[in-house]
């Protein structure tokens, strides 16, 4: 939903047009690059410059003419962008966890201009006329590889034992609030753990003690998810949740019909239950709820204060209205992540309906597509 300048077109505004007309609160954007090194894959939204403003404006006019509001998620994918000629910034000199692509590690000038990068976005995102700011920090990306001590072997002020490993978001932080008003709000999408084999693999435990202090650098929200990943399919985006044998049937995934149920629903609440032992602060929840009843009994215990999907709303836009009338009990979205596999190849939607998608994909399958 972007121009190979990174500039976001019109099904942008459309997209986030119909989730506020579906009853979605709070949007929260895809993650959007900071700066051009930064980018994740060659169809990425960007907000690196004074041309993405004027599409982005357009698109909270939009959200906010149907009711709803909407948060602007910056993000630089470090290390981990795929895309072959662009020069990441990471900050060692180590492989990526999940890709091995190796980056020289950055400069102390680099690492300050990055940080300049995410004050000028978030400049223009409130220009835009966004809600707030999400800050992604998490699933492996540029602030995940600062936080951990796998990716982060520096020996300086910006890494070398925990408390300078938490240094460069604690900056990221103070150089957005810099530069927004001082009612807008900022939160943070966090890794709580590395998912990874790794011996030195940040732990629950020492990603809370970092956490906290990120809390009183000036953040008024957390989203709790992973750190590293080893793949995003097992350290994110897991698939076939809660999905039974009928559900399966009936939605034509004969391959699982082997499985008398799907896998979990909220496969990050152990790591919110335990981060909420340590803060009062607007807890966000993501990670595979489908349930109805799930999300109101995890709102309700006060482990989260917001429940937060994604692939759900790519196959139905009014999912929030549907789940909040009872009119369903369950997502339509059984997480077999097609979607995610055309990630930096097509423009994002569910192949599962209409019908025609599903030998659409096929076709393409056999065409190899994903080999390109």
């Amino acid at each position: 939903m972007a121009s190979p300048a990174g500039v976001v077109d019109a099904r942008f505004a459309a997209l986030h047009a119909a989730l506020a007309r579906g009853g979605v609160g709070l949007q929260i954007t895809g993650h959007m690059f900071v700066e051009g090194r930064g980018r994740y894959d060659p169809v990425q939204g960007g907000i690196h410059s004074d041309e993405t403003v004027g599409p982005l404006q357009q698109a909270t006019e939009a959200v906010h003419r149907a009711g709803g509001r909407i948060f602007c998620q910056l993000g630089h994918s470090g290390s981990q962008s795929v895309i072959p000629d662009e020069q990441p910034l990471s900050p060692s000199d180590v492989a990526n966890v999940m890709h091995g692509r190796s980056v020289k590690a950055a400069t102390v000038g680099e690492i300050e201009r990055t940080l300049a990068c995410y004050h000028d976005a978030a400049g223009r995102a409130a220009r835009a006329g966004f809600d707030g700011i999400h800050i992604h920090g998490a699933n492996g990306y540029l602030i995940s590889q600062f936080r951990s001590p796998v990716t982060n072997m520096r020996d300086d002020e910006w890494g070398g034992d925990a408390v300078r490993r938490e240094r460069f978001p604690i900056e990221v932080i103070r150089a957005v609030r810099a530069a927004i008003p001082s009612n807008m709000p900022i939160t943070m999408k966090v890794g709580l753990r590395d998912i990874t084999d790794h011996p030195q693999a940040l732990t629950r435990e020492q990603s809370i003690a970092g956490i906290r202090r990120l809390i009183t650098t000036g953040l008024d929200g957390v989203e709790v998810s992973s750190n590293l990943m080893s793949d995003y399919v097992s350290g994110s985006i897991r698939s076939y949740v809660a999905v039974n044998r009928k559900r399966a049937y009936a939605d034509l995934l004969y391959h699982r019909l082997l499985y008398s149920h799907g896998n979990e629903e909220a496969y990050f609440l152990a790591d919110a239950r335990e981060l909420r032992a340590h803060t009062d602060l607007p807890i966000i929840l993501v990670g595979g709820m489908r349930r109805a009843d799930t999300m109101a009994g995890i709102v309700e215990s006060g482990v989260a204060d917001f429940i937060s999907m994604a692939r759900p709303f790519i196959r139905q836009p009014d999912l929030a209205r549907r789940l909040l009338s009872g009119q369903q009990a369950i997502a339509d979205c059984v997480s077999c992540n097609i979607c995610l596999n055309y990630d930096g190849k097509d423009w994002l939607r569910c192949w599962r309906t209409p019908r025609a998608r599903l030998l659409e994909h096929a076709f393409r399958r056999v065409a190899g597509v994903f080999k390109q």
